[in-house]
C-alpha cells in the first residue's frame, strides 16, 4: 500500500497524481476509472459507497463494493448513485 498522507492527498486526483508514478516504475499500468466517497460506520460496522470524483466521474461503486467485502465480510457494506 502506498501512503498517500493526511494533508497532501485529499481529493481523488491529488491521490492519483501522488501514487501513479510509484506504480508506474514497478512496471504497472494505471489508468483512474472513477471516484466516490465511503461512508464508514465503525460502531454498526457499516461501509456506504457513495458519489462521484469531480475530476474522473463516478466509478462502478458495485466493484469497489464487491472489493471491501473481501477485506470487511463481517460489515454491512452497501453502495447507490446519490451524491451525498
Amino acid at each position: 500500500m502506498f501512503d498517500t498522507g493526511t494533508k497532501s492527498a485529499e481529493y481523488h486526483n491529488h491521490i492519483f497524481e501522488k501514487v501513479s508514478p510509484a506504480m508506474e516504475s514497478l512496471g504497472l499500468m494505471c489508468q483512474c476509472l472513477g471516484g466516490g466517497k465511503i461512508e464508514h460506520n465503525s460502531t454498526d460496522r457499516k461501509l456506504r459507497v457513495f458519489g462521484e470524483s469531480t475530476a474522473f466521474g463516478k466509478a462502478d461503486h458495485s466493484v469497489s463494493v464487491e472489493m471491501l467485502k473481501s477485506v470487511y465480510s463481517d460489515y454491512e457494506i452497501s453502495w447507490s448513485d446519490d451524491k451525498k
